[in-house]
């Protein structure tokens, strides 16, 4: 028997359930599925394409050790289906299951159904892929993280007269794709081993405070959350090396912050898991009903950072250049999107994500829609974009180096954006456009139609209790 290892976006040797069963006989083809259309899809950009390329060369390296290289299959789930029934008759496919957007989900239910009692699906966020209940989850998922890691894959005895693409091959065709993204960060496993070494050792100091800002979280965050995307490193193995390293830490509660972060990550996935339309429509469907019209242009010039809000334009010319800001100024862009101007989600959401290397479906929907006050269970938020700028760049420094055309503008202007001809126009009321979208949202949360619906969404997607993560 042939046993296929089919690869997605767990790309690590170590800790990987597929890679790790799949090779126990020793007889093992480790297939990476390139779908070209996949990333030309929802959210999904050349930046991370770039990023998961990364990992499946270092992949490809380490599989070396083991006897065994990544092979190429480019096309659909469905191809593959053909593929495989086509070249071989006794196998067995071991495939991590992968929460995504629906092009992928699709392909993916499709492939599992062709393949009766002639597949295993390997669960990798301590999500719950059946059986799904709420009540249960965070014991369920602590269970996960606290057992038994799984090992790299053994050495592979199998004699390859399959041809398929190898992986320099398929690399060379992007040769020429990925320019203008030398600042994106770099995926590997041996990456994701050093951030989180230098995080826990030393980076993480006043991680609780330093997180909100713009500049000082560039430093201070983990920046391991490309690798979750990617599954460069596995959630459970990042959970044991910071409980060892815990006790004789002296940031115990940045550390206990940051574990909290880990619980919410999958937390968030598993919603999109539960209940799949979510990507495209709201958790609370009464929502939907408030922004029923888009207006490309003023998407446009959020989106390109030409807002004539500077602290707003710097977050999204940063955001296009490096592929990643920290939470709260995500937090602060798409409220500006959703409510200032007044822009639904569906249309605003994507473009985001394209920006984003570390898109991760699962929790960039949840948030956008958090961040929208579409879900019915989180009280709206509209962030300040000048209360930002002050708090979190006052001297605008930070603001300037960015947009260096303000150099010798005085900071408070700048926080105001009261700028007349020393920058571009504002697009919008800021105040009044704020005051607008409270009214709006909160003139159907009275209802109670929208607190019965709102209820039954807490059941299906609310957290139920506090971890019980020792400090």
């Amino acid at each position: 028997m042939t046993d296929l290892i089919i690869l997605n976006r767990n790309l690590r040797l170590h800790d990987n359930p597929a890679m790790h069963f799949g090779s126990l006989r020793s007889n093992y083809l480790v297939i990476y599925l390139y779908d070209e259309t996949y990333w030309r899809e929802n959210g999904k950009s050349l930046r991370q394409l770039k990023f998961s390329n990364d990992c499946l060369a270092e992949l490809n390296n380490g599989l070396k050790k083991y006897n065994s290289n990544v092979n190429i299959f480019e096309g659909t789930f469905d191809d593959l289906k053909i593929w495989i029934k086509k070249n071989f008759n006794d196998f067995f496919i071991h495939i991590n299951h992968c929460t995504d957007i629906k092009y992928f989900r699709d392909g993916f239910s499709k492939f599992i159904d062709s393949f009766p009692e002639k597949i295993q699906i390997y669960d990798d966020f301590g999500l719950q892929l059946s059986n799904f209940n709420r009540d249960l989850w965070s014991r369920n998922w602590n269970q996960i993280m606290n057992s038994e890691m799984l090992g790299n894959p053994k050495k592979s005895e199998l004699k390859n007269e399959i041809k398929l693409s190898n992986f320099s091959n398929f690399v060379s065709k992007f040769k020429n794709s990925f320019t203008d993204l030398d600042d994106i960060q770099k995926g590997g496993s041996s990456q994701a081993h050093t951030l989180l070494e230098s995080f826990l050792s030393e980076r993480c100091k006043d991680y609780r405070v330093k997180m909100s800002s713009p500049i000082e979280s560039e430093q201070n965050c983990s920046r391991l959350s490309p690798h979750f995307t990617f599954g460069s490193i596995s959630i459970r193995e990042v959970y044991q090396i910071l409980n060892k390293y815990y006790p004789k830490s002296e940031n115990k509660s940045d550390l206990y912050s940051f574990k909290k972060r880990l619980y919410w990550h999958c937390h968030f996935i598993q919603k999109l898991h539960t209940e799949p339309e979510l990507e495209f429509y709201s958790m609370h469907r009464m929502c939907d009903q408030l922004r029923l019209t888009h207006d490309d242009e003023l998407i446009d010039k959020w989106i390109n950072g030409e807002t004539g809000f500077p602290f707003l334009d710097a977050c999204m010319k940063y955001l296009h250049r490096y592929g990643w800001i920290n939470f709260r100024m995500r937090a602060m862009i798409m409220s500006f999107a959703s409510y200032n101007l007044w822009q639904p989600w569906q249309k605003t959401s994507p473009l985001l994500a394209q920006l984003f290397t570390d898109y991760e479906p699962g929790i960039h929907i949840s948030q956008v829609q958090m961040q929208s006050g579409v879900t019915g269970i989180n009280l709206p938020r509209i962030y300040s974009v000048s209360k930002q700028s002050a708090d979190q760049d006052p001297d605008a420094i930070w603001i300037k180096k960015i947009l260096p055309q303000l150099r010798e503008i005085d900071p408070k202007l700048i926080h105001t954006s009261e700028l007349n001809d020393m920058y571009i126009p504002q697009i919008i009321d800021l105040k009044l456009s704020a005051r607008d979208a409270r009214e709006r949202v909160w003139s159907i949360r009275k209802s109670e139609e929208f607190k019965k619906e709102a209820a039954a969404v807490y059941i299906k997607h609310g957290s139920r209790k506090k971890r019980n993560f020792r400090r």
